[in-house]
């Protein structure tokens, strides 16, 4: 199905409303406005197979802008528009766009941007002369209207992101199904009468993707503009949310919410609480299903689309910290020749059978995410059970070597986060000239007026009646605020390098 098919049934009804404002966009207007949109393409010279971006703020236009291209046959790139200058420029010149779909909230970085790429023409969304323009346009379908697709880009939590190129899809039908529909359907229990929570940024993959699944069935999508803990459950009480998707941090600072007003809501209306992106602390996860009840559905998957696993909270019960079994493609556990290894032994998750997919102008780093037997990895380490359920253990790239030893910072984390002090943790590997790394623990108090050594005396000692004393934390710093992503996502990199880099300086003056 597809937004025109539904405007055309029931246009009056409410493809999205933004939750801070309150407007509504119906399915007609929906349609109409990306026509224009697909029109105004055409009119740039902009034809099927090319490029264009966005880099927006969360706002109802996002959805004028995504089905437009997608209705025209054009890969369409989402950007964070939280990443700097140059790093917009990358991905603008990476991805070959042809246009820049944006806003005022990156007016004071438009200048810069066109200085980097100036053969790319900027759609601010914001300027009247570029308004003027789309809606001088006809709001009626394009001669050669063909179905385009996403090419979402990695959020560089361990480098340069990096685009995951898809074909565009084989049948052209704009209307056409395709497999996160049929997951939508039959895991998670989507349907044309979901009202469904987006509480994450639109310019990541989740999120985008199954905005746009509810709109293929013909429900509506309510849009948070930013994530707030108590808004997110005053909007499942106000519109009767029965579908969301939610990040593990999401999670946390609900559960961080003082008892009263966690429950003044009223959450009964939820059917299907779909979550994903990070593994989900046991803990974190039994709370929330004690609170919600056995409605939350997690998957494991990536941007690249090559296998998706599900696990139902009625699964999860018996199966506690797993992420559930392939539903597309089959789970491997391979060592570092690349032999599969037996149940509940660790090694590096690769999919066999699913979809195909490559790295945007990286055939190395393609090549590094296959198998010689063709299957593909997301980079995550993991071990499966008796019973085929996936475990996830943490990324490769994060793994910490103390003398010889491989310690998985996850675990760690996950310990941290459930002590109800603490808001937020990540744990990295920092040099150690006896050891080679030591493990440092950086924490984000619930309350910063904490933040000291009576605390981390306190962490310590909670950590010791878990882990074994080789993964314990040698140092315990504490900041007011960790580097994640608007998705929940950590950039663990930028710690990293931050550590390394001053461990180099004083090493340096040392010497001089």
């Amino acid at each position: 199905m597809h937004p025109s098919v539904h405007a055309g049934a029931d246009g009056a009804k409410a493809a999205v409303i933004m939750a801070g404002s309150g407007r509504e966009i119906s399915y007609d207007q929906l349609d109409r406005r990306s026509n224009q949109i697909a029109q105004y393409l055409r009119g740039q010279g902009i034809g099927i197979g090319d490029t264009v971006a966005l880099c927006l703020e969360n706002r109802a236009e996002y959805f004028d802008a995504v089905w437009g291209a997608q209705r025209s046959g054009l890969i369409f790139v989402a950007i964070s528009n939280r990443l700097t200058t140059d790093e917009i420029a990358y991905i603008l010149q990476d991805s070959g766009a042809k246009l820049l779909f944006t806003s005022n909230t990156l007016s004071a970085q438009l200048d810069a941007i066109r200085g980097h790429c100036p053969g790319i023409p900027i759609a601010n969304l914001d300027d009247a002369a570029t308004l003027a323009a789309i809606d001088a346009m006809p709001d009626t379908p394009i001669a050669d209207e063909r179905a385009g697709s996403d090419m979402l880009y990695s959020s560089g939590t361990t480098g340069r992101p990096k685009g995951v190129r898809l074909p565009l899809p084989e049948d052209g039908n704009i209307a056409a199904t395709n497999s996160l529909v049929a997951l939508a359907q039959g895991a998670f229990g989507f349907s044309g009468d979901s009202i469904y929570l987006s509480p994450a940024p639109l310019y990541h993959a989740a999120p985008l993707r199954w905005c746009m699944t509810v709109h293929k069935l013909g429900g509506t999508v309510i849009v948070m503009e930013k994530f707030d803990p108590e808004n997110a459950l005053a909007l499942i009480e106000k519109y009767k949310i029965n579908v969301s998707q939610w990040v593990p941090t999401h999670f946390t600072r609900m559960l961080k919410l003082p008892e009263e007003v966690r429950l003044r809501y009223d959450v009964s209306s939820l059917r299907s609480a779909v979550h994903a992106a990070a593994p989900c602390p046991v803990p974190v996860k039994q709370a929330m299903i004690d609170w919600w009840g056995p409605v939350l559905k997690e998957y494991y998957a990536g941007t690249e689309g090559n296998g998706f696993t599900f696990i139902s909270s009625e699964e999860w019960l018996t199966h506690p910290g797993s992420v559930g079994r392939a539903l597309l493609g089959v789970v491997h556990i391979c060592d570092e020749e690349g032999n599969d290894v037996p149940a509940r032994s660790e090694g590096t998750v690769y999919f066999e059978g699913g979809g195909k997919f490559e790295y945007h102008n990286d055939t190395a780093k393609t090549r590094e995410a296959t198998h010689p037997q063709g299957w593909t990895t997301l980079g995550d380490v993991g071990w499966v059970d008796e019973d085929g359920y996936l475990y996830l253990t943490d990324r490769k790239s994060f793994m910490i070597i103390s003398g010889g030893v491989n310690i998985y910072p996850q675990e760690i984390e996950n310990l941290l986060v459930s002590h109800p002090r603490v808001a937020d943790a990540a744990v990295i590997g920092a040099p150690c000239p006896d050891m080679g790394e030591r493990v440092v623990a950086i924490v984000q108090p619930l309350d910063l007026d904490d933040a000291g050594e009576a605390l981390a005396d306190e962490l310590s000692g909670y950590l010791r009646q878990s882990l074994s004393g080789v993964k314990m934390p040698r140092q315990i710093d504490f900041r007011d605020e960790l580097p994640r992503h608007a998705t929940g996502k950590l950039y663990k990199r930028l710690l990293r390098d931050e550590y390394w880099a001053k461990a180099k300086a004083d090493a340096e003056m040392a010497g001089g």
